[in-house]
């Protein structure tokens, strides 16, 4: 058998033979062979909602008896009168290879069926309780057919892993006191194959490509939209059919686990999307999976969401529970993900969520809160982080919900991130905002910092920010050709210098002009003019400032970490503060000019006595800036200034930033004499 050099554990989907041939003894193989991988215990932890890897048990599974190999197959549809398997190896007869029920009246049918292997195409052919004929996909399938098609195909997980070096080290690029900035991808949309449009890349293809460019750009991780099969393409992978597949279209799972493998070959750490949210109507996935509302809630104002036209899962059924969370420990398990970004979190923690009076139903006290759904997703990060303790799980969360990125044991979901909305939404709407009328909205820019340290925020600037007529980053700067570019760098920078970790969507870093089509690739061909490549060199600039100055991440989510200097100059619209690390010589000022109007002498009260550099500057020339800069370190003045017995005098780029460090005597000594 295999090994997985990564984790150094055995595929379960190839297990030994002679786990099984205990099962069978000397009994001739018969067409289907009663044969079991569930013992006593696995039962029961399926029952109380506690089997967290139920993909060792469930699905299909190619097993060697009495030196013949064959497939294991288990599905549990406990509503269902009969199950056989179908597929080419018997010509889709629903009559040849029947499953049979357990005996523990756990809902789970099982059988082993000799001379079919990796790669068979294959259904679950049911008839329920009350007779109706339904062909189903497999919930725990590893692998699909590509759309139109939907069988499943028997296949495994194994992968000659290369990242043992990533593995062993994560934790320290995983940690929250650690830079983290993601660049978050659609993969069918990155970049397609530039002699055929209409070819999606696979997984290996995107690598080549893709892991430099992430590497040169010096983001630490990637964020990938859904990689789960989901054959309707414009739900970006949101409207999932296969739960523990990877989506077909772009190649086979061990393709996926080479991207993973080359990313964390490059130091490159991966998140992915996962959507426990909910689930599309598709008649051959998970709905109405044995003839009767199995994974979901029988009752619409419960088990119907009615912004996606989607089906939610019944939170409160141990089975779907142990489904959910087993799929959420499988990506991390098999594929050595870095962690999860939660989707739709907000529709799950609400039962009123996008409904109406009567639309909806209270929770036992009477209370709009989903208490199924919250405790769900407590026991998933206390599951994940048992685990795996050095990943990170990030919710999109869009309300003031409490403690979302709060421990477990102190009343918190045990999420490790947040998504920052309200951040999102307030910086937007400030640089859509012509300059002339920002001095009267300056409060959107500051406050953010009331609540900034309420919970471990993620900034995003994500796929949802462009799209649906909302325009891109780029084109929702206001102002001319020029301007618009020097919003924007400044809007990246006043994110990068925020406190909390960093997302970027993809296109953005270099300025993407129109709205992300996930038809078609990104515009590559726009890094062949000077401002779409200065954007680009930007962001990677800021990448790099924010990777090697400490003050930048050490308290990401920590009022150690921030200063405000002077919110108070909205006339000319300026913003001065400070993010401060564990030593004092790495503590940084950051000026925020807004207009672009360049301030010569502007006087900034600074922390300290002494030299301090500008060690970045939004307007360089190398960025598409006008290249107002302060090349010479200033050298600070007695005069009370912004409450700071020290002052310098700076030039303020117009709708620039500039980011000062206090610099070594010495390293100013020229400028005295």
């Amino acid at each position: 058998m295999a090994k997985s050099t990564g984790k150094k554990k055995t595929d379960s989907s190839t297990a030994p033979a002679d786990t099984t041939k205990e099962h069978v003894g000397n009994e001739s193989l018969n067409a289907v062979e009663t044969i079991s991988r569930f013992t006593d215990f696995d039962i029961h932890l399926f029952r109380q909602g506690k089997h967290f890897k139920l993909y060792e048990k469930l699905g299909s599974h190619v097993m060697e008896v009495n030196g013949v190999v064959g497939t294991y197959f288990a599905v549990w549809a406990p509503n269902a009168s009969y199950i056989s398997v179908i597929g080419n190896f018997n010509g889709w007869n629903h009559a040849g290879h029947s499953l049979a029920p357990r005996w523990d009246s756990s809902g789970i049918w099982e059988g082993w069926i000799p001379n079919i292997g990796v790669g068979e195409v294959y259904k679950y052919y049911i008839v329920s309780l009350n007779g109706q004929h339904l062909e189903k996909s497999d919930p725990f399938a590893l692998w699909c057919e590509v759309a139109p098609r939907t069988a499943s195909i028997v296949w495994d997980t194994w992968f000659e892993w290369q990242d043992s070096d990533w593995m062993k080290t994560r934790k320290e690029k995983n940690k929250l006191n650690a830079p983290i900035s993601v660049y978050e991808v659609h993969l069918g949309s990155w970049q397609r194959d530039p002699n055929d449009p209409e070819r999606f890349l696979t997984y290996k293809e995107i690598a080549v490509t893709l892991v430099p460019y992430v590497k040169e750009m010096g983001f630490t991780h990637v964020e990938l939209m859904p990689v789960m099969e989901h054959p309707y393409p414009p739900s970006w992978g949101y409207q999932i059919t296969g739960y523990f597949s990877c989506a077909s279209r772009m190649g086979t799972p061990q393709e996926l686990m080479y991207l993973i493998d080359q990313l964390h070959q490059a130091g490159i750490g991966v998140y992915i999307d996962w959507v426990p949210s909910h689930f599309p109507g598709d008649t051959h996935g998970l709905f109405r999976f044995d003839g009767t509302a199995l994974y979901e809630h029988e009752d619409p104002r419960k088990g119907y969401h009615p912004d996606w036209k989607s089906y939610i899962f019944n939170y409160g059924r141990n089975e779907v529970r142990s489904f959910l969370i087993s799929n959420a420990i499988f990506w991390m398990d098999r594929y050595h993900t870095d962690g999860l970004r939660v989707d739709a979190v907000a529709s799950m923690l609400y039962l009123d969520y996008s409904r109406k009076h009567g639309e909806w139903i209270p929770n036992e006290f009477g209370g709009r809160e989903n208490l199924e759904a919250i405790s769900l997703l407590k026991e998933m990060n206390i599951a994940a982080y048992t685990e795996f303790p050095d990943i990170q799980t990030i919710a999109e969360e869009s309300t003031a919900f409490p403690g979302v990125s709060r421990p477990v044991f102190v009343g918190g979901l045990g999420f490790g991130m947040k998504w920052m909305m309200g951040w999102m939404n307030d910086t937007l709407k400030y640089f859509e905002k012509d300059s002339a009328f920002r001095k009267w909205h300056q409060d959107q820019l500051t406050f953010s910092l009331v609540y900034a340290f309420s919970e471990n925020f993620m900034l995003p600037l994500s796929h949802d920010e462009v799209v649906y007529g909302k325009k891109s980053l780029i084109n929702k700067m206001p102002g001319d050709e020029w301007q618009k570019f020097a919003n924007l760098r400044l809007m990246f920078t006043y994110m990068f210098t925020h406190p909390g970790t960093k997302l970027i969507f993809m296109g953005g870093e270099f300025g993407q002009t129109s709205e992300w089509n996930f038809q078609q690739s990104l515009d590559w061909h726009l890094l062949e003019t000077p401002g779409h490549k200065g954007m680009k060199e930007c962001v990677k600039a800021l990448n790099h400032l924010y990777r090697t100055e400490p003050a930048m991440y050490e308290f990401s989510f920590a009022h150690e970490g921030f200063e405000w200097i002077d919110t108070q100059d909205r006339e000319n619209s300026v913003l001065v503060f400070a993010r401060k690390g564990t030593m004092q010589d790495q503590n940084l000022v950051i000026v925020l000019n807004l207009t672009p109007v360049p301030r010569k002498s502007y006087r900034v009260g600074v922390l300290s006595e002494g030299n301090w550099q500008e060690i970045f500057n939004s307007d360089a020339e190398q960025f598409y800036g006008s290249g107002i800069i302060n090349y010479e370190p200033v050298i600070s003045e007695g005069q009370q200034w912004h409450g700071k017995s020290h002052s310098v005098l700076l030039d303020l780029p117009p709708m620039g930033a500039v980011v000062l460090k206090k610099i070594a005597e010495k390293s100013s000594k020229r400028l005295k004499s």
